[in-house]
């Protein structure tokens, strides 16, 4: 990790840069592609899924069969493991609910608000270096809760042509109506066109490389909405001498695992931390599966000094972290100061991990700065807020007039007309 000591402010912008590729360079590979799955449908599918994911597959769709042989496959230990996950995200996501909110603003107007469920939504489960089965809980218990009557998994398949064995146990569990064979730019233009196996989808879930999040951001263009711009997995931990500099280390490491383009920073208020924690993710670096991909992150990440708190949330909240931890003697200052990150871990006993698995919060979050201004996925991102409002007879005789003034105000006769011929029945 690189260090920066006390760096000045005018220098922020350019220091807390993330390592992506520009969007441009991208957005000509993702036009491309996505004009093809339009125009072509699941033969356009299967030329990407034989170039990126190197299988020629017969059919795209998962069937009953591999769904029952996966969860065979996958050992009790684990299955419950994932069930102990599943309540607790269900727990939390279920207190997210909200009654109908109703409002009388004057007599005879009633105005009210229902939320109401997202009919159809895809899920896209990255597979690549490591098949993110949390994923699917994640995404899968909200949709489910909210009740999103059609839920369509996405996740690409691997040399052999198959789906993680824990990725289809968990989409089973949880409950997906249905799940294909397909990943990167290509699963996106599916469900943002649909295909002959493919259906069109009305909002797109789910993190996934830079690539995958230009694609998302492209099917909005196409009348698709989608949960956020989420890229390459980020950490910030803030941290001082209290703090335990091989806690700091792993969960620096734990996101740098995620992929080459992922980026970890550490700020701190001493440089003796800072080089103890430097020392401990060589040492813990060393010994880890996925060093190589690991290396890679953490020379994109960087260790940065500041002389106090308040210039370190100061440069927290202008990064904007996906997510933040806070390892200090004050961690209330930052908890209760910090306006922009994606998701918050405190204390010396929370590690990243917890959120990303198991604790009930939901994984899926901003990155790239844009924790500025969206929120992680939550029960609301599977539901739409719908007003109704019904007027009586003595609600349109007191708001009538008001209704009409500003009709004419604006130039918009038959707006007052649709006003003025009700009240002159009523009068008569």
């Amino acid at each position: 990790m690189k260090l920066y000591n006390n760096p000045d402010k005018s220098s922020w912008l350019e220091l807390l840069q993330r390592p992506t590729k520009s969007v441009e360079v991208i957005e000509a590979t993702v036009d491309e592609i996505f004009k093809e799955v339009k125009e072509d449908g699941d033969k356009a599918i299967k030329k990407y899924t034989i170039k990126f994911d190197g299988v020629a597959l017969e059919t795209n769709l998962v069937s009953k069969a591999e769904i029952e042989q996966a969860s065979k496959l996958v050992n009790e230990d684990l299955k419950e493991a994932i069930q102990l996950a599943k309540s607790n995200i269900e727990k939390f996501h279920s207190a997210q609910k909200t009654d109908k909110v109703f409002v009388e603003t004057m007599a005879g107007v009633e105005c009210w608000q229902e939320k109401r469920p997202i009919q159809k939504v895809g899920l896209y489960i990255p597979g690549g270096t490591a098949p993110l089965f949390s994923t699917v809980l994640m995404l899968v218990v909200p949709a489910q809760i909210a009740g999103c009557k059609e839920i369509v998994l996405c996740s690409p398949p691997n040399k052999e042509g198959k789906i993680a064995n824990e990725i289809l146990y968990a989409a089973n569990l949880c409950g997906v109506t249905k799940i294909i064979k397909v990943g990167g730019i290509q699963a996106i233009a599916g469900l943002t066109f649909g295909t002959e196996t493919i259906p069109q989808v009305y909002k797109i879930f789910g993190p996934g490389n830079q690539f995958v999040t230009v694609a998302k951001q492209l099917a909005t263009k196409y009348g698709v909405a989608i949960d956020m711009p989420a890229g390459p997995s980020e950490l910030l931990v803030m941290a001082d001498e209290s703090a335990n500099a091989a806690y700091v280390a792993s969960d620096l490491l734990s996101q740098a695992e995620h992929g080459s383009d992922s980026q970890v920073i550490l700020v701190t208020t001493s440089q003796d931390f800072a080089d103890s924690v430097s020392s401990e993710v060589k040492k813990q670096l060393a010994v880890l599966p996925r060093e190589a991909m690991a290396e890679k992150a953490i020379a994109n990440s960087k260790s940065i000094v500041v002389d106090s708190n308040a210039t370190a949330l100061e440069l927290i909240n202008a990064y904007g972290p996906e997510h933040f931890i806070v390892a200090t003697t004050d961690n209330d200052f930052f908890v209760d100061k910090i306006s922009n990150a994606g998701s918050v871990f405190i204390g010396n006993y929370t590690p990243e991990s917890a959120g990303d698995y198991a604790s009930g919060t939901n994984h899926t979050l901003p990155t790239n700065g844009f924790s500025k201004a969206y929120s992680g996925v939550n029960l609301d991102s599977f539901q739409k807020s719908m007003t109704f409002q019904k007027l009586s007879k003595e609600g349109i005789l007191n708001l009538g007039n008001a209704i009409e003034l500003m009709a004419e105000a604006e130039g918009l006769q038959a707006h007052k007309n649709a006003v003025t011929l009700r009240l002159s029945d009523l009068k008569k």
